[in-house]
């Protein structure tokens, strides 16, 4: 039961979409009525306000990581092996993904499954930062880097962690990942993907 009320209170805390709480409470337009409809950080980017995109992204971030460490600060009490730990945060990238706050309409999760990465093991997280930051830099295109991260991340926690039960959840995580990109993989198909830092039409 202990384990049920963590992953319930990390899928609530993953519900919590900041895309759409930052742009209200700095009265920009809800991100999800311009770009591409998504609230994430990148799509509160094309608004043209920096400083909300950092602070969505940010706190997206954030969301993961309290989730993962606020299990590991339990798991000596509770007995939780790593797998609990990893299920929370992925219980916190579902919320996001499907955020009962906001009729279940979320973000692709990029952000929050950085922050999961970064505190199930902070070598795993940096090393899907960096994939991330090389190819976004290479292309411009932020789908991209998060759809080759999203492939990358189960083997780079294989090799980093190696528990197979926590490799099959981050590849849930990629899995989904992915298929949360899937209108953007048709985009970039097509050669109409907008790059980073292009404005909202």
């Amino acid at each position: 039961m202990v384990v049920v009320g963590v992953a319930v209170l990390a899928y609530l805390l993953g519900s919590l979409s900041f895309a759409v709480i930052v742009s209200k409470a700095m009265r920009l337009d809800d991100p999800r009525s311009y770009g591409s409809g998504n609230p994430g950080a990148t799509n509160v980017l094309r608004s043209g306000n920096k400083v909300a995109a950092i602070l969505t992204l940010l706190l997206d971030a954030l969301k993961g990581v309290v989730a993962v460490l606020l299990a590991r600060a339990l798991a000596p009490r509770f007995g939780f092996a790593e797998t609990t730990i990893a299920l929370a945060g992925v219980a916190a990238f579902l919320g996001h993904l499907y955020p009962v706050f906001f009729r279940f309409q979320g973000g692709k999760g990029v952000a929050t499954a950085a922050g999961v990465l970064l505190a199930l093991n902070g070598w795993v997280g940096l090393a899907s930062l960096g994939t991330w930051l090389v190819v976004a830099f290479a292309t411009r295109y932020s789908s991209l880097a998060a759809l080759v991260t999203a492939v990358l991340a189960p083997l780079y926690t294989w090799l980093l962690i190696g528990d197979p039960q926590v490799v099959a959840l981050v590849a849930v995580m990629s899995v989904l990942l992915v298929w949360r990109h899937r209108s953007n993989i048709a985009k970039l198909r097509a050669g109409t993907e907008s790059k980073l830092g292009s404005k909202a039409k």
